[in-house]
C-alpha cells in the first residue's frame, strides 16, 4: 500500500538523539505514513541505531556515503518519498503526538493548499539549561494564506516561520519549485526552500504546537558563529531567493520586498566590516 505521508529524518553523526526522534514519528496515529533516514556520511552509531528498528525505518544514503550537505539529504529523501505529502524532522527534534494525523486533514481539506506549519517550542528545558519557549506566529492563526503573503513576514526574520520539524508539505510542490539547493550548506538552507513554497502557494497557519526543537551546542541554531558570517550566509540565501523569483517570474511587490531585505543586509555588513577595520 502507498503511504499517504512521508516522513523524512536527515541526519550526520546522530547517534546521541535519534532514537528519540525515530520514535517520535512512529508513535503517530492517523493516516498511513513511511519514515526514510537519509543518512548523509555518518562516521558513529547511527544506521545501527536506526537498523534496529527493522522494517519500520527505511534507510538512504548518497553513493559512497558520502557527506554532501542538509539540502542534497532533503532533496534525496524527496525523490525516494513514496508519499503524496512530505515532513521533515531534524535528528535531533521531536514530534508531537498528533502532528501527521492533524496536518495531512487540512492537507486533504485544501487541494490548493501546499504547506502546513504551526508553533515549534524551542525546547531548552530537555537539559536543564533553560526555559522553554515559543514565537509569535505574526499573523492570525487557523487560516490559509495567498501565495506572497507569508513570504514576505518571513523576510522580515521577526516571527515564527516553517521549519524543518514543524511543516507538511506537498511532495509535487516541493517538486515544482525545484526542492533544496545543494548549493547552500549550513545556515539558511532550508528557509530558502520554505520561502520558494511561501512565495508560490497558498500556505495554512495553524495554531497548534506540533514539535520540539531541540538546542543544544552542536545544533545548527546554536553553532559559535559571528554575526558578519551569519549576515554573509543570509545574503547567499537572499541572493539565491531573488534568482529563483526572477526565473519563476514572481509578482513585482514581492521581489521589491526582497530587494528591501537584501539592501539592508548589504549595509549592515558594510557597517560590520568597517567597525573590524576600525579595532585592527
Amino acid at each position: 500500500m502507498t503511504p499517504e505521508v512521508s516522513a523524512i529524518i536527515i541526519v550526520r553523526d546522530g547517534e546521541t538523539f535519534i532514537r528519540d526522534a525515530v520514535d517520535s514519528i512512529l508513535l503517530q496515529d492517523g493516516p498511513s505514513f513511511e519514515l526514510i533516514v537519509v543518512d548523509d556520511g555518518s562516521t558513529d552509531r547511527t544506521s545501527e541505531i536506526v537498523r534496529g528498528f527493522g522494517g519500520r525505518a527505511r534507510m538512504v544514503t548518497h553513493p559512497g556515503r558520502v557527506n554532501l550537505g542538509m539540502s542534497a539529504s532533503r532533496n534525496l529523501g524527496i525523490e525516494t518519498a513514496r508519499g503524496a505529502y512530505v515532513a521533515f524532522l531534524d535528528a535531533d527534534d521531536l514530534w508531537l503526538p498528533g502532528k501527521i494525523a492533524e496536518q495531512a486533514a487540512i492537507l486533504d481539506c485544501e487541494p490548493s493548499t501546499a504547506m502546513v506549519y504551526g508553533r515549534t517550542m524551542i525546547w531548552r528545558s530537555w537539559d536543564g539549561s533553560g526555559d522553554d519557549f515559543m514565537y509569535g506566529l505574526g499573523v492570525t492563526p487557523d487560516r490559509t494564506y495567498p501565495p506572497g503573503r507569508l513570504f514576505r513576514q518571513l523576510l522580515v526574520n521577526r516571527y515564527q516561520t516553517p521549519t524543518t520539524c514543524n511543516a507538511m508539505m506537498r511532495r509535487d510542490a516541493l517538486l515544482a519549485v525545484g526542492g533544496a539547493d545543494p548549493s547552500l550548506r549550513g545556515m539558511f538552507e532550508d528557509q530558502l526552500l520554505f520561502a520558494k513554497l511561501l512565495a508560490r502557494y497558498p500556505v495554512h497557519v495553524s495554531s497548534r504546537c506540533w514539535a520540539r526543537y531541540r538546542q543544544h551546542a552542536a545544533s545548527a541554531s546554536a553553532s559559535n558563529v559571528d554575526g558578519l558570517a551569519i549576515d554573509r550566509a543570509h545574503l547567499r540565501y537572499l541572493s539565491a531567493l531573488s534568482a529563483y523569483l526572477g526565473h519563476a517570474g514572481a509578482p513585482l511587490r514581492d521581489r521589491a520586498a526582497l530587494g528591501r531585505t537584501k539592501l539592508k543586509l548589504q549595509s549592515r555588513i558594510a557597517a560590520r566590516r568597517a567597525k573590524r577595520m576600525i579595532r585592527r
